[in-house]
């Protein structure tokens, strides 16, 4: 693992010392989040993000290195590893490079190369490529025999074999290599006939004559262009600078320009346009593909993390609507606790009209249940059922209304996890009861749902599927982690992300929690079956037990340093309980009195941190947001009209804002401040509250542009 560490600290630019370690912790079985947080004196203070890059690149090398010994084993087989390329393979630790030291012992296909040697011409090729026979007639004509029909065939069958060997030459793909990362030009057309098919590939109408330098093509664009081509709509092509090209494949090559020189010239053609060529374009296509997918995921994952630490109500009585027009607004009021109390359909939109009787219904539900806020879903009708509840319906002074993000709602209620949940309702209570719960605790609702159905990046069906999953998930733990967990309130699936759990253990505690009623004190953690002392070190931190004997239990302080908070307590003459709700006496500890081998200034102000606030949400709280009650739908806007709205959906290029019609407006980046930024993120978060300038409005493609300049100080 050294030898991982040192390439791991020079990639990264990171202590190699501190790489050490955390694979170290890696290894034993630490998660990233009690790594970032619980050994911060280990790895000199590094954060989540450093420690999963450092897990992600550990990944990347323990593949490759799997992938030398298969090429190593390979060449073996065919005798042919002699000590100076098993050297160069094992010292090997780029990809690209390994594939091409390997190119040429890489078992084929029957290949024009391979037909050629089959007729004895390797011979020939030989000596063509070392053009130093300056009249070849005669030596050509030996070859003529057997299969070999002609002088003509044999320089063919020996063009092939010299075209196959400069395409297995290193120095000749990087000279290629060179020129497309130069010069190459992303190109794409389009591929239907007929007015029909054009107006059905609409979407892709700005990529029907395109071209564009690859190195100044964004991410997101080159995914669009992608897709047009897996649909049929496009065809996609690199084109290098085929002259430099040619030019620098020759100077390679070609030695002067007598007759076996001109069979070598011809032969760089034939690599160039039939082997070379197509290879470094897939070559390129692929790490284009590869980079725009790792910036989508990227994205995604942000946008993801930011959705899951959005702010929660906290524990209301709540009803939620799932809105409609035909089929009606399915209405449930739920508990403190998230429990289902009641459910019933309204239907005050067009067909039916029963505009009075649903406000009157509503009223009459938020007496009964004392409902303390109400949540509607932000998809079909949801701005109609707005308008409704807070036009129609008599609302308490104190009540708030809140649109929710729906995303993935209807993922959730046709799911294993919803039939378990509610085995006695439909999709559509289930999906109203979500929207509920998710206005309560957002994170503990949408870890139930498949993050790619959680609906907030792009593309999101065209990158790496297994890349996409485990940066999602690593974001989900991540923000269960950061918040902490309530162990005795808890879900099986938030319970599941919980750093050292898992499924089967968040299952064992459900079940545990079932016959031996709330946990206690953390201890009791090992009283769980399965649950191991390594489990315990990995999760304990991260839950917590309100109201619990000891007050820590409740607070993210690791039970392991529970004896140093006693003593730093006693420093000042107080309990650890009597230190906690008197937190204005931490600022008398000496913490340097403190500091050993493993407990250093990090560890100790993260303690304090928390003695200050115990058991602090991050999060923030929930507030309320109406829209403008000018627009209702696209053709109300007008160019000029300022509006408030709420961030859906941040993208490399701009974010994407609800202003109270069908279609999310989009703020490009350039407008998004009155300086110049490069990451939206820089001034937007999801589900934040905005004020939007209205810029253009495109009726017919279902277009709006918004202006953020000037509106949000």
């Amino acid at each position: 693992m050294q030898i991982f560490a040192q390439l791991i600290a020079e990639q990264l630019s990171f202590n190699t010392a501190q790489v050490c370690s955390v694979i170290h912790l890696l290894n034993e079985g630490a998660t990233i989040p009690f790594i970032s947080r619980y050994r911060k004196e280990m790895t000199g203070n590094m954060d989540e993000v450093q420690v999963g890059r450092i897990t992600q690149e550990l990944k990347r090398l323990k593949k490759l290195s799997k992938r030398k010994e298969t090429i190593l084993e390979t060449i073996r087989i065919q005798n042919k590893l002699d000590h100076e390329l098993e050297q160069k393979i094992a010292g090997c630790w780029q990809s690209t490079v390994l594939e091409d030291l390997y190119l040429p012992y890489k078992p084929r296909r029957k290949t024009r190369a391979g037909a050629a040697r089959e007729k004895g011409l390797e011979p020939l090729a030989g000596t063509l490529m070392k053009q130093e026979v300056m009249h070849i007639d005669e030596w050509v004509q030996r070859f003529v025999k057997g299969a070999v029909t002609d002088v003509d065939d044999a320089l063919a069958g020996a063009r092939d074999i010299m075209a196959e060997w400069m395409t297995e030459r290193q120095t000749a793909r990087n000279v290629l290599r060179k020129v497309f990362s130069h010069t190459a030009i992303l190109q794409s057309r389009f591929t239907g006939n007929g007015k029909e098919e054009e107006k059905e590939a609409q979407k892709f109408k700005d990529y029907f004559d395109f071209s564009e330098p690859l190195k100044r093509t964004p991410g997101h664009r080159l995914l669009a262009l992608f897709r047009g081509e897996k649909e049929g709509v496009l065809k996609i092509t690199l084109q290098p600078d085929e002259k430099q090209a040619m030019e620098r494949l020759e100077r390679l090559f070609v030695k002067n320009r007598g007759p076996a020189g001109k069979q070598v010239a011809l032969a760089v053609k034939e690599a160039y346009k039939r082997l070379l060529k197509p290879s470094i374009e897939t070559e390129f296509r692929n790490a284009a593909k590869e980079k725009a997918d790792t910036e989508a995921i990227r994205v995604f994952g942000k946008n993801l993390h930011q959705l899951l630490m959005a702010p929660p109500l906290g524990e209301k009585n709540i009803l939620a609507i799932d809105p409609g027009f035909r089929t009606g607004c399915k209405v449930v009021c739920i508990d403190r606790q998230g429990n289902l109390r009641y459910n019933e359909t309204i239907y005050p939109h067009a067909p039916q009209r029963q505009m009075h009787k649903a406000a009157s219904k509503i009223s009459g539900l938020i007496q009964a249940y004392r409902i303390e806020a109400i949540a509607i879903g932000n998809g079909t009708a949801g701005r109609e059922t707005e308008d409704f509840i807070q036009q129609k319906v008599h609302l308490p002074p104190q009540l708030d209304v809140f649109m929710v993000n729906e995303a993935g709602a209807s993922i959730y209620s046709a799911s294993s996890v919803a039939r378990e949940e509610f085995p006695d309702y439909d999709t559509t209570v289930r999906g109203a009861v979500s929207i509920g719960r998710r206005l309560m605790d957002p994170l503990a609702e949408l870890v139930k749902i498949d993050a790619k159905s959680i609906g907030v990046g792009q593309y999101q069906h065209d990158v790496d599927q297994n890349r996409l999953k485990e940066e999602l998930e690593m974001m989900v733990t991540s923000a269960v982690n950061r918040v902490g967990v309530n162990l005795n309130t808890a879900s099986k699936h938030l319970l599941t992300f919980v750093s050292g759990l898992g499924p089967k253990l968040a299952k064992n505690i459900i079940e545990h929690r079932k016959k031996a009623g709330p946990f206690a004190s953390r201890k009791a953690l090992l009283k769980v079956t399965g649950l191991g002392p390594k489990a315990y070190e990995q999760a304990a931190g991260f839950l917590r037990i309100p109201n619990a004997e000891d007050p820590l239990d409740a607070s993210a302080v690791h039970p392991e340093r529970y004896a140093l908070v006693a003593k730093m307590a006693k420093a000042v003459n107080l309990s650890p309980a009597a230190l906690m709700v008197s937190p204005e006496q931490t600022d008398r500890i000496d913490l340097n009195a403190f500091i050993k081998t493993d407990v250093g200034l990090p560890t100790l102000l993260d303690i304090v941190k928390e003695l200050k606030k115990p058991g602090r949400d991050p999060r923030g709280k929930a507030s309320a947001f109406s829209f403008s009650r000018e627009v209702c739908k696209i053709e109300d806007l007008r160019e000029g009209m300022v509006l408030p709205g709420i961030v859906t959906n941040i993208t490399n290029f701009g974010a994407f804002v609800n202003i109270g019609v069908k279609q999310d407006g989009l703020v490009h980046v350039s407008v998004m401040a009155d300086k110049f930024i490069r990451d939206p993120n820089e001034v937007v978060r999801l589900s934040q509250h905005v004020q939007v300038m209205v810029t253009q409005v495109d009726v017919q493609r279902k277009r709006i542009g918004l202006s953020m300049k000037g509106l949000n100080p």
